[in-house]
């Protein structure tokens, strides 16, 4: 075959076509990933306010729970949010009630103490407001305060 100026330039137009196809999602892959900040874990705790016999768990009375059971042992600080939850009961019916989402940031190295300290205030919570479970999700993330 005899390299031309036109062949030379399709084949390289290729070649470059192929790189620029091959390297784009690699591209975005390290522009979307970050190095930023350190490895923690976050835990979400999911506190419902109905009382297994009636009743619910006032705002000030989670409130002074939060700051007796919790904060002792995560005081560089947490995140409270107001919610609704629902579920379905062993009888079939469906019970609603406000709830409470606890968000815990805490460094991955931390985790087995931190733990404890997480299944102490679960504990808590049923024991004292007559609850069946608190529900938990864990996530591992970067953070950077």
């Amino acid at each position: 075959m005899k390299w031309t100026t036109e062949a030379r330039g399709k084949v390289g137009g290729g070649v470059l076509a192929a790189l620029i196809v091959a390297g784009v999602p690699a591209l975005v892959g390290a522009a979307l990933e970050h190095d930023t900040g350190e490895p923690y874990v976050e835990t979400r705790l999911y506190f419902g306010a109905q009382r297994d016999g009636g009743g619910t768990v006032g705002k000030a009375e989670f409130m002074r729970f939060l700051d007796r059971e919790v904060t002792p042992g995560f005081p560089e600080g947490l995140t409270l949010q107001e919610g609704y939850g629902q579920w379905r009961g062993a009888d079939g019916k469906v019970v609603r009630e406000a709830s409470y989402e606890l968000i815990l940031l805490y460094p991955e190295k931390e985790s087995d103490a931190r733990d404890v300290r997480i299944e102490r205030i679960r504990r808590a919570y049923q024991d004292q407001f007559l609850q069946d479970s608190v529900g938990r999700s864990d996530d591992d993330v970067q953070v950077d305060f």
